[in-house]
Parts: C-alpha cells; sequence; structure tokens
C-alpha cells in the first residue's frame, strides 16, 4: 500500500437501479478532489436479489485495504448499503450517506409493482426490499440522507408523486429514523450525481458527520 493511500480516507460509492458504476464516476472525481480516495462498487441490480448483492459488497469490502471506509448510495444504493450493513458487520465503517434513497415504500416502486412489465422493471433487489419489513440498520453508525426536490423523472409518467419529491423518490420517503443528519436540495434524482452542490454537502458529510449549513441550489 503506498503511503498516499494510507493517508486517504477510503470511500466506496454504490449505484442505483438500472445503471453500472460509470454513473458514479463525476462524483468520485470531485471526492478525489476533496481528498478522498474512491473505489466504485458496481453489482447486478435487476438480476441479483439485495441480500445476494449485500453479500458480495461485504466480500469486496472485505478486500480493500483501509484503516477506515466510508460508503456512499445513490437511490437503491442507498439500500443495499443499509442490508450490507444489517447483514454483515463491518467495523472499519465511518460515515455513511444515502443520496435519494426510499428508505420507507417508494410510491414510484409501488406503482411499477402493480403491472406485470414494471415488476420486472424493479428487478430482484428493489422487489426484496419492498417485500422485506422496513430494515433497521445498527444505530451505532453515522448515517445521513441527501434528498432532492427538483421533480424531474419517471413519476411524472406515474401519474405523479407526493410533493416534495425528486422526480423519484419523495423527500418524506427517504427521511431516516436516528440519522445524524439530513439535508433537501434543489436538484433531482439523477442530477444530484452531476451537481457540484450535492457534492460539497458529499464531502462535509464524510468529514464532519453533518452537512454544510448553507442551502446549495446547483
Amino acid at each position: 500500500m503506498s503511503s498516499e493511500t494510507a493517508v486517504k480516507e477510503t470511500v466506496i460509492l454504490v449505484h442505483g437501479l438500472w445503471v453500472r458504476g460509470w454513473v458514479m464516476a463525476l462524483l468520485g472525481l470531485r471526492l478525489r478532489r476533496c481528498g478522498f480516495r474512491t473505489i466504485i462498487f458496481s453489482y447486478p441490480s435487476m438480476s441479483a436479489s439485495l441480500s445476494q448483492n449485500a453479500l458480495s459488497l461485504s466480500r469486496f469490502v472485505t478486500g480493500i485495504t483501509a484503516s477506515h471506509i466510508h460508503f456512499v448510495g445513490h437511490s437503491l444504493g442507498g439500500l443495499l448499503l443499509l442490508q450490507m450493513l444489517a447483514e454483515h458487520s463491518e467495523p472499519r465503517t465511518g460515515h455513511v450517506l444515502l443520496l435519494g434513497s426510499p428508505y420507507y415504500a417508494s410510491s414510484a416502486a409501488r406503482k411499477l409493482a402493480r403491472i406485470a412489465p414494471g415488476r420486472w422493471l424493479l428487478g430482484s433487489s428493489m422487489r426484496q426490499w419492498l417485500e422485506q419489513k422496513t430494515l433497521v440498520y445498527p444505530h451505532q453508525y453515522v448515517v445521513g440522507s441527501l434528498a432532492g426536490c427538483m421533480s424531474l423523472g419517471i413519476g411524472r409518467l406515474l401519474g405523479g408523486l407526493p410533493q416534495p419529491n425528486d422526480g423519484v423518490v419523495t423527500v418524506e420517503e427517504t427521511r431516516l429514523p436516528a440519522a445524524s443528519d439530513q439535508i433537501v436540495l434543489n436538484v433531482s434524482h439523477t442530477g444530484m450525481l452531476f451537481s457540484a452542490g450535492v457534492a460539497r454537502q458529499v464531502c462535509a458529510f464524510l468529514r464532519q458527520g453533518h452537512f454544510l449549513n448553507h442551502p446549495e441550489s446547483e
């Protein structure tokens, strides 16, 4: 392990449904500019169950040389992080940040689940989250939630979502019990991954365990 790697704190980035790890690349670049070492975890969000992916993530993390590991998950990726922490203890866990993750039942997902093509689109991981009891994640972890309120996304095609929402997930669905901090920014569900303002808030939370005190609109 190089001296540079030893000094920098490690961040694992986990993508959401229907995409692969590349979607986290810009956020990863911005976090590296903040001084973090970033590693992207890519997984089969459609074909594998949430528990199967949680085991894969746990094994992936085990292979990483670092004394302290932070986690950032977008949408389903955030739920995968919580599933892993509940099923597979990781003592090196630092701060855990969920971006637009529907901790409580997703209105958009439940609308899709009413029809056969929609259930297929949700994939195995999201279906498991909807069908299992609300997951009680271990509260010793420092967990934060960042939500968006720019209503731009698939929710409009499904007849609309309760306000406020990011176009896919409502702000209320992102509320976490015993969260260390929560914030709502003027970004859409996908747009939050490309927002410089969101990246600054992510950097702040990973370093301090709480967000910046002023709102961002980028």
